[in-house]
């Protein structure tokens, strides 16, 4: 699968250093948003729950699975428990367009099958998806 490097505007938007902030560079690239708002809306849901106001170091799935949804994006889940896996993060076994697909603690965005994070986290095409979201169709 494809790859490109993208901070999904990390560093343009001023913040320094590396962070586990796949959440929201994931949702900033899926759906073409600023990193700074997508940061600062995360982490005030984050706040919202007890936890530090923060969004570098992760989100919580009660965070931004809501906070997608309310910008119209729903949830597609394509393993069970015991299920095995079904889908693997592989262009040819993803959906096209744009999408966030949900592997083991990380999410990353996929554009018409290429990968677009800070790193390839497909392990050469062997990656379990658990689900991914995907823009609700209008």
């Amino acid at each position: 699968m494809s790859w490109v490097k993208d901070d999904g505007g990390r560093a343009e938007a001023g913040y320094l250093g590396d962070a586990g902030d796949c959440v929201t560079r994931s949702i900033a690239i899926a759906l073409e948003l600023p990193y700074a708002l997508v940061y600062k809306e995360l982490s005030m849901g984050m706040a919202a729950l007890g936890k530090p106001r923060s969004a570098r170091d992760g989100v919580a799935r009660k965070v931004y699975q809501p906070y997608l949804e309310q910008w119209g994006w729903r949830w597609v889940p394509v393993m069970k428990v015991g299920s095995g896996c079904t889908m693997h993060l592989r262009a040819d076994e993803l959906p096209p367009g744009r999408i966030i697909a949900r592997c083991s603690r990380h999410l990353c965005a996929v554009v018409d099958g290429v990968i677009h994070d800070t790193h390839d986290p497909s392990r050469e095409g062997t990656r379990c998806v658990y689900g991914y979201f995907t823009k609700e169709a209008t």
